[in-house]
């Protein structure tokens, strides 16, 4: 199990911005991932997607390393940001375009 926790620790670690996913950047494979996906895009995001469903160990990896249910999850600058619900929220409400350009992540000009 320590070579996932690695894994993942590495990726958060080494990516300015990381989604955990299902399925890719150009194929999620779930709703909740895809709607990620579209808001990072509009945002103009250079993010590194991972498919969890590549590996099973990995999908529940990830879930132990950020003690979170769910998957999509989003890390920023090796921080756990949240899941689907919480992006869309902080997205809707400006928190994350301003969080990113807080952490030196360009942002496209809405």
């Amino acid at each position: 199990m320590s070579g996932i926790n690695d894994f993942i620790d590495n990726e958060v670690k080494t990516n300015d911005v990381v989604l955990f996913m299902k399925g890719t950047p150009q194929f999620p494979q779930c709703g909740f991932s895809g709607q990620v996906v579209q808001i990072l895009d509009y945002l103009g995001l250079d993010y590194k997607g991972i498919n969890v469903l590549a590996d099973g160990d990995l999908r529940q990896g990830i879930k132990d390393y950020s003690n979170w249910p769910t998957i999509p999850q989003l890390y920023v600058k090796g921080e756990f940001l949240g899941g689907c619900d919480i992006i869309r929220e902080m997205f809707q409400s400006g928190e994350l375009k301003t969080q990113l350009e807080e952490q030196g992540i360009a942002v496209r000009a809405a």
